[in-house]
C-alpha cells in the first residue's frame, strides 16, 4: 500500500589510514577528560578521509564533532564515557522534541556533515543520571505552577547522539548506555542507517525521557537489527510540534524499520506526538516486544499539532506480555502537551512563546489515515484495543489482516471510519468484543 520512493544508501567507503587518539594526547584511563585529545584526531582523520581509533579504556569526554568523510571506530574494550558537566556540551541550535531551540550538544554529533560512519562493538556511555535527576527536580517545582509542559525543554539534558542536517551517515554495532536524553536523535537528515545498536538506558535508574531511535522530519532512514531497553519511546517517528512545527513543515518519509527487539520503552514502535510535518511511506517489520513494555502500536497526537500521518504499514509483530497491542489517541497527554503560560510570569523564554503559540482549529487536527496492520500475534494482553481521536476528523482506512490477540479484555474503538478487519482472531477472557463509538463503515468484525 506505500507509495515507495526507491533509493540506494551508498555504504560509506573509508580509506585504511587510522588514526589514534593516543597519539594526540588521550589516556583512556577513566580519569582524565580527553575531548580535546580526541577531538585533535578527528580532525586531523576528516582532512585524510580517514578512522579514528581507540586503544582498550576508558575515554573521558564531553561533545564530540565528527566531519565529513571520516570513520569513528569504537572497539570492543574500549567505552567513551561523557563527562557529568553540562559546560562540556555547548549549546548548538537544533530542535528538541518538536521545537526548534538552543540545546546542549550531544556527546556524539554529525552536525552538518556528510559521509560519517560511526561503528566498532565497543560502548558509548552517556553516565546521564545527573541529567535525569535535573530533571526530576525541576518537573516537582514545575508541576504544582501548571508548567508540567515546560519542564521537558527547561531541565537541558545531552543527548548521546545526534545526526543533524547531514545525509550519508552509518551507526553500526555498538552498546549505548545511560544517555541523558534521547539516545539517537536522526533530525533534518537523510540516507541515514542505524544497525545492530544494543541500547541499555536503565543501569543504574530508569532515566526520563531516553528515547531509543528517533527519526525527526528525515528521510530515507533504515533502523534495523536493534536490542532497545530505554525508558520512553524505543522507535519513534516524529516530524515537529504545533505552531513551531507547522512553520518547519518538514515530513519523516520513506522510512524502514525491521527485526528489532524492544525489552523496555513506552511502546514498541511509536508515531507521534510530533506529528506537524506529516509522516508517510513507513515500512515496519519483525519486531520483538516483551513485557514491561506497555504497549506494542502506539500512535499518539494531540488538537494542537496538526500533520498527516499516512500509507504505514506495520507487519510481523509479536507481542510478549504487553498490555495493550494497539493503542491511539489524538489527545496525549494534556499536561504536556498544551502549553498555557501562566499570567504574571517572569522572564518568559522565546521557546515558551512557540510552544504556547496558538494553533487555528482547522490547522491543529491531525490526520491519520492509510494504515496496515498484519501478521501481529499478541499473548499475555490486558486490553486489546484502546483507540480515540475526534468526532470531525475520525481515524480512516485503517486495514487489519491475520490478526490474534489473546486478552483479558476486548477494549474501545471511538472515532474510527473505514476500518477493515480481515482473518482477525480476538480471544478475550472475559467473552468481551471491542465495544464501538462514534464509528462508520466497520468491515469486519474486530
Amino acid at each position: 500500500m506505500c507509495a515507495w520512493v526507491a533509493w540506494l544508501l551508498v555504504a560509506v567507503a573509508l580509506p585504511a589510514k587510522e588514526f589514534p587518539v593516543a597519539a594526540y594526547g588521550a589516556k583512556g584511563d577513566g580519569t582524565s577528560v580527553d575531548t580535546a585529545a580526541i577531538q585533535k584526531a578527528i580532525d586531523a582523520a576528516a582532512e585524510a578521509r580517514g578512522t579514528v581509533v581507540f586503544r582498550p579504556g576508558v575515554f573521558l569526554t564531553g561533545a564530540l564533532f565528527l566531519k565529513s568523510g571520516m570513520g569513528l571506530r569504537v572497539d570492543a574494550g574500549v567505552t567513551i564515557r561523557g563527562v557529568q558537566d553540562l559546560r562540556a556540551y555547548p549549546e548548538r541550535p537544533t530542535r528538541v522534541a518538536g521545537i526548534e531551540m538552543n540545546w546542549p550538544a550531544a556527546l556524539i554529533n554529525v552536525y552538518e556533515q556528510k559521509d560519517v560512519k560511526i561503528y566498532g562493538g565497543g560502548i558509548v556511555d552517556g553516565d546521564g543520571k545527573y541529567c535525569w535527576d535535573s530533571y526530576w527536580r525541576l518537573r516537582k517545582e514545575y508541576e504544582p505552577k501548571g508548567l508540567r509542559w515546560a519542564s521537558d525543554y527547561d531541565a537541558k539534558r545531552v543527548r548521546l547522539i545526534q545526526v543533524y542536517k547531514s545525509s550519508n551517515v552509518e551507526l553500526r554495532r555498538l552498546t549505548l548506555e545511560r544517555s541523558g536524553f534521547w539516545t539517537v536523535h536522526l533530525c533534518y537528515s537523510n540516507h541515514v542507517t542505524v544497525d545492530g545498536i544494543t541500547i541499555r538506558n536503565n543501569i543504574g535508574g530508569r532515566g526520563p525521557s531516553t528515547d531509543g531511535v528517533d527519526v525527526d522530519s528525515s528521510r530515507d532512514v533504515v533502523v534495523e537489527r536493534c536490542d532497545i531497553e530505554c525508558n520512553d519511546d524505543a522507535l519513534c517517528l516524529k516530524s515537529g510540534r504545533d505552531a513551531d512545527g507547522l512553520r518547519v513543515n518538514r515530513p519523516t518519509e520513506n522510512v524502514t524499520i525491521r527485526d528489532c527487539t524492544i525489552r523496555a520503552g513506552a511502546a514498541g514502535i511509536t508515531i507521534g506526538s510530533e506529528t506537524s510535518g506529516g509522516i508517510r511511506d513507513v515500512l515496519v517489520s519483525g519486531l520483538h516486544v516483551l513485557a514491561p513494555v506497555p504497549i506494542g502500536i502506539c500512535f499518539k497526537s494531540a488538537k494542537t499539532r496538526g500533520g498527516t500521518v499516512e500509507r504505514i504499514d506495520i507487519r510481523g509483530l509479536d507481542l510478549e506480555g504487553v498490555s495493550i497491542p494497539i493503542s491511539i489517541t489524538m489527545n496525549w497527554n494534556p499536561s504536556y502537551s498544551y502549553a498555557h503560560i501562566p499570567d504574571r510570569t517572569d522572564k518568559v523564554p522565546d521557546y515558551w512563546r512557540k510552544l504556547a503559540e496558538p494553533v487555528p482549529a482547522d490547522k491543529g487536527l491531525p490526520h491519520f489515515r492509510n494504515v496496515q496492520i498484519s501478521d501481529l500475534k499478541a499473548t499475555g494482553a490486558k486490553q486489546a484495543f484502546e483507540v480515540n481521536a475526534y468526532a470531525n476528523d475520525p481515524i480512516r482506512d485503517f486495514t487489519f489482516s491475520g490478526i490474534d490477540i489473546q486478552s483479558q479484555t476486548a477494549g474501545t474503538i471511538a472515532d474510527a471510519q473505514h476500518w477493515t478487519f480481515r482473518n482477525t482472531g480476538l480471544h478475550t477472557a472475559d467473552g468481551s468484543r471491542a465495544a464501538l463509538k462514534n464509528c462508520g463503515e466497520m468491515n469486519g468484525s474486530p
